[in-house]
């Protein structure tokens, strides 16, 4: 589940789009009140802004297509822009509610070099700021893909033989895969092989191992979603790729009449792997695994490469996809099937419906997950939250998360208990204390 995405572009103020899992958490008569004062404040902000106009619209569509370019495992396929657009209605990448990215890793299998590239998303009928090189991949080279997403339903579309968006007509919604499990499987056969060598985990400041994406002190209710990928936008949104080359490059040749100061911005896509490495990690003195970008040199995370860590490392009890993860219901009904469709996705073993019950996957939340929240919370209120206009620190913002997911997850109705969690707000809404 993706947080408030950090907006390029002007929007109102506190305006934020609500997923279908965030309208049942809040309930009809508080969506009813929200709806209101969005259409007041909306039609008086919007008007003689056509941009922010545009930008109203999109909000009320959080479904969106993805066109794969052709051959999307080849060099040239990763280096071609997926062309964004919506069945009904519109999409445009740079409004941050339906923003999409796409994340490949690459394998070489002769040595076991990993390496990490960003394709680019880009509006359908419009072209890049600066166009992508193509990365140079080693002979016999394994790429898999990845994708995340700001809206709701990300479908794809062109060229997806090698895709796994759901099961049958029913999306995952924020993430999808392609050849996923090859890159797995090569993966697990270098590392047997002694030429690919997972780090460790190491030891956080609290004296626990430092997490993973399975750890129940981190996961929310659709764990392992989303990707670490970033974009530039330019002033005149279109996109680039975030190198430090670009944005150099955009930041000289772009700057505002009376500020002077340089106009490009970022894209982001809120995920559980960027509050891992980016948030988690620093604030429990961890590090995450890196592989080198092939488009910018630097060292970078990637959703692959969080997942095998987890797959080596994680420690009883592990978290493992449950049947009740929003992502994986079949419209309002559990599925074993897309439960493991998703699963091949993220390099974990097929469920067993029997001991990996949502009961099961509850418990192991409100205990090792509430018990690593609170014991953490010393080093977390001193770091930054991932969403100041939802929580202010890092601690809030977790507590807030946890405190969602159980409800979301149907937890008090497995477990017979009340949600353990209890939040403090300000005037604003802002979480700035929590009770476990």
């Amino acid at each position: 589940m993706r947080w408030k995405t950090i907006r390029p572009t002007f929007v109102l103020p506190q305006l934020k789009k609500l997923s279908v899992r965030s309208r049942v958490a809040l309930g009809a008569p508080a969506l009813a009140v929200l709806a209101a004062a969005v259409a007041v404040v909306a039609s008086v902000a919007v008007q003689g802004d056509p941009q922010l106009a545009a930008n109203q619209a999109d909000i009320a569509n959080p479904d969106c297509v993805l066109q794969v370019p052709a051959n999307p495992l080849s060099a040239k396929g990763l280096a071609t822009p997926y062309l964004i657009s919506a069945a009904k209605g519109h999409c445009t990448e740079t409004n941050a509610d339906q923003s999409a990215f796409v994340q490949a890793t690459i394998l070489d299998p002769a040595t076991g070099k990993l390496s990490v590239y960003d394709p680019l998303v880009i509006d359908k009928g419009s072209r890049p700021e600066i166009a992508p090189t193509p990365p140079p991949l080693p002979s016999g080279a394994v790429v898999g893909i990845w994708f995340g997403f700001n809206g709701t339903n990300l479908t794809l579309r062109g060229d997806t033989g090698t895709c796994v968006n759901g099961d049958n007509n029913s999306v995952f919604g924020q993430y999808a895969y392609c050849n996923a499990q090859p890159f797995f499987a090569a993966a697990d056969k270098a590392i047997a092989g002694k030429k690919l060598a997972i780090p460790a985990l190491g030891a956080g400041k609290d004296g626990k191992p430092c997490m993973t994406t399975r750890d129940f002190g981190l996961v929310d209710q659709d764990q392992s979603d989303n990707v670490t990928t970033t974009y530039l936008q330019a002033k005149d949104g279109r996109i680039a790729q975030d190198t430090p080359a670009n944005e150099t490059k955009l930041g000289k040749a772009k700057v505002h009449p009376k500020t002077k100061a340089k106009v490009v911005a970022k894209l982001n896509n809120g995920s559980d792997n960027v509050l891992l490495d980016a948030f988690v990690d620093p604030a429990l003195g961890c590090t995450p695994f890196t592989a080198p970008d092939l488009a910018s040199g630097k060292q970078v995370t990637s959703l692959a490469l969080d997942e095998l860590q987890a797959a080596a490392r994680q420690q009883a009890p592990i978290a493992l996809v449950p049947t009740n993860d929003p992502m994986v219901l079949d419209g309002t009904k559990t599925s074993v099937t897309k439960t493991n469709l998703y699963r091949v996705g993220v390099d974990m073993p097929a469920i067993n419906p029997r001991t990996e019950t949502p009961q099961a996957y509850c418990r192991s939340l409100v205990t090792t997950g509430l018990q690593r929240t609170k014991l953490d919370e010393r080093f977390t209120k001193t770091g930054p939250s991932p969403d100041p206009g939802a929580a202010s620190n890092l601690f809030t913002f977790l507590a807030q998360r946890l405190q969602g997911s159980f409800d979301n997850l149907g937890c008090g109705n497995l477990l017979h208990t009340a949600n353990p969690v209890h939040l403090t707000t300000n005037k604003a809404g802002v979480v700035v204390d929590a009770g476990l």
